[in-house]
């Protein structure tokens, strides 16, 4: 039967001739950045795509080899036969890499954890010592089929079997200077990853740190959206309050404007002044509040400035209510202080009276003595 994988559908191998179907079977998978080293400067590193991708261990049982493959779409990332002499590197906590010396380039891995990473080296060693195994069983069956082909512990073994048409076709197997030629290829890799580490390090490191300075930016904008929203909830009803603070100060001078003998009008009054002060002093708070929450908010510069000068305005809104408050408590104590005054002239004007009206009554009574003595 067809196998459902995407690995399926792959174009032909470049290295191997042949389709990946249905015989070879997933053993591992994770999830990854994939990266191929840069084929100009052999420095800098290529994102292969812009999400991560699947990539996985596959084992063909027909051929005995593992390969690493990760499929973009139809197309494949990675395809990379494992073999004995290769080494994964761990260059951080979260990326590694190794040299495919047929695919002449260098893969690096991005994982999202450092346990990610270390499963995916331990499989690594895993599948590379099956794969030295698997190399070592085919030498000596080919040394024993044919022994014109033994050669010294010391020598690079040959490559896998190569098929140019499907395992049905005639076997063909690398000469030695093709194995001299991978000695060489394999030096001149060593030497790239030598030469590209310290880049590959930096780059890396600035990789993720940007990854993390692009989300701390993001959530920092988010707060300073929602906070701009607070704070133009917050100017609003501060406004409706200073309006309310403006028509009571409005009713406090109509109030002291007029002479009024009532002291429950008094204890009113000052009731009312007394609010106003807690009031002014609450706004304040809220002032110095708001001009602590804008600080650091530089996403939101323009909004930080016009929110910025909504508050001066009410800063000079309050100082213009409390000189407001000031005057009408000075006119206050103007009239009360009137009011006394008045109050004592009355009572000095009652106090005439009632000589007078005492000095009439004794005229009187001496009126009415003369009346009766004559």
């Amino acid at each position: 039967g067809q196998s459902t994988s995407p690995i399926a559908q792959l174009p032909l191998c470049p290295y191997s001739c042949v389709h990946l179907c249905c015989r070879e079977q997933p053993i591992f998978s994770t999830r990854a950045h994939v990266f191929q080293i840069d084929p100009a400067t052999k420095r800098n590193w290529i994102p292969a795509s812009k999400h991560a991708l699947t990539v996985s261990y596959f084992y063909d049982a027909t051929r005995n080899v593992y390969r690493i493959i990760s499929v973009g779409g139809t197309k494949a990332i990675i395809n990379s036969t494992i073999t004995p002499n290769m080494t994964f590197t761990k260059t951080s906590q979260k990326f590694g890499q190794w040299a495919d010396s047929r695919a002449n380039t260098v893969y690096g891995l991005g994982f999202a954890s450092e346990q990610h990473l270390s499963q995916f080296a331990e499989k690594f060693q895993e599948v590379k010592e099956a794969a030295r195994l698997a190399r070592e069983k085919s030498q000596d069956k080919t040394e024993l089929t044919n022994p014109a082909l033994n050669i010294t512990s010391h020598q690079v073994l040959p490559s896998p079997i190569i098929s140019s048409n499907g395992p049905g076709e005639d076997k063909l197997f690398r000469s030695q200077s093709a194995d001299v030629e991978i000695s060489t290829e394999k030096e001149r890799l060593k030497k790239m990853l030598s030469e590209g580490s310290v880049s590959e390090v930096q780059w890396e490191a600035e990789f993720f740190s940007l990854q993390d300075n692009n989300n701390k930016l993001v959530a920092a904008l988010h707060e300073a959206n929602a906070n701009v929203d607070q704070w133009k909830k917050q100017l609003a009803a501060y406004q409706e309050e200073t309006e309310t603070l403006r028509q009571r100060v409005a009713e406090l001078e109509s109030q002291g404007g007029h002479d009024s003998s009532s002291e429950n009008n008094k204890e009113e009054l000052s009731q009312t002044l007394e609010e106003l002060e807690l009031l002014i002093k609450a706004k304040d708070e809220e002032i110095q509040m708001l001009k602590s929450q804008k600080c650091g908010r530089w996403e939101a510069e323009g909004e930080r400035e016009e929110t910025l000068q909504k508050l001066q305005e009410l800063e000079a809104r309050n100082a213009e209510l409390e000189r407001r408050l000031h005057l009408a408590e000075q006119t206050l104590a103007e009239t009360l202080a009137e009011r006394e005054k008045i109050q004592n002239e009355v009572t000095k004007v009652a106090e005439i009276m009632d000589v007078k009206i005492f000095e009439l009554s004794e005229i009187r009574q001496g009126l009415a003595k003369l009346v009766e003595s004559n």
